[in-house]
C-alpha cells in the first residue's frame, strides 16, 4: 500500500479513488482530525500547539505569511511521507481548494522536488474527459506497489521462522 499525497489536499474525490485502489491517501482531513482530537491542545478553536510554528518553519522562511508556514505545518509532513502523488490542475474551488495561490504552488514544487513518482492530470471539463481523468488515475494508482519492498523482505524472513517451528 503506497501514501498517495493528493492535491489538492482536501479533495474527497481524489481521497476516495485513492482507497478504493488500496492505498493511503494523505490528506488535510486526517491531519486536522487528528489536531482537533488530540487533548494536548487547549483551546480547540485556535487548534495551535508550541510546536506548529517551528514545524511551518521547515518549509517556509519567516518572511513568508504565517498562514503559509501554518497550511505547511499540516502540509510539510504529508509531502515527507509520500510515496507517490496526484495533482490536479486547474480544478475549482468546490473540487478541493486549500485557499492560498503560494502555498499551492510551494506544496506542488516539493512534491515534485521530492523524486516520488508523481501523475500531473487536468481538471476534466466534459464527460468523455472525466472518464479518461479516472482511467489515467486508476491506471496510475495499479502501477504503484501494494507493499514496500522492506515488508517483502520482512514476511520472507519470518516464513522460514514458521515453518521450522511447524516441523
Amino acid at each position: 500500500m503506497a501514501k498517495v499525497f493528493i492535491y489538492p489536499v482536501n479533495s474527497l474525490i481524489l481521497a476516495d479513488l485513492v482507497e478504493r485502489f488500496g492505498h493511503k491517501p494523505l490528506t488535510m482531513m486526517n491531519q486536522v482530525r487528528e489536531k482537533i482530537t488530540n487533548i494536548s491542545l487547549d483551546s480547540p478553536p485556535i487548534n495551535v500547539t508550541p510546536e506548529d510554528p517551528k514545524i511551518g518553519l521547515r518549509y517556509a522562511a519567516i518572511e513568508v505569511p504565517a498562514g503559509v508556514r501554518g497550511r505547511m505545518a499540516l502540509i510539510g509532513p504529508l509531502i515527507e511521507e509520500a510515496e507517490a502523488a496526484i495533482i490536479v490542475e486547474n480544478s475549482p474551488t468546490n473540487f478541493g481548494c486549500v485557499g492560498c495561490a503560494r502555498t499551492n504552488e510551494l506544496m506542488k514544487y516539493l512534491v515534485r522536488d521530492k523524486g516520488v513518482p508523481v501523475l500531473e492530470v487536468k481538471y476534466p471539463e466534459s464527460n468523455e474527459d472525466a472518464r479518461d481523468f479516472v482511467n489515467e488515475i486508476a491506471e496510475f494508482l495499479k502501477s504503484l506497489p501494494k507493499e514496500k519492498p522492506e515488508e517483502d523482505e520482512k514476511v520472507k524472513e519470518k516464513e522460514p521462522a514458521e515453518k521450522e517451528a511447524v516441523i
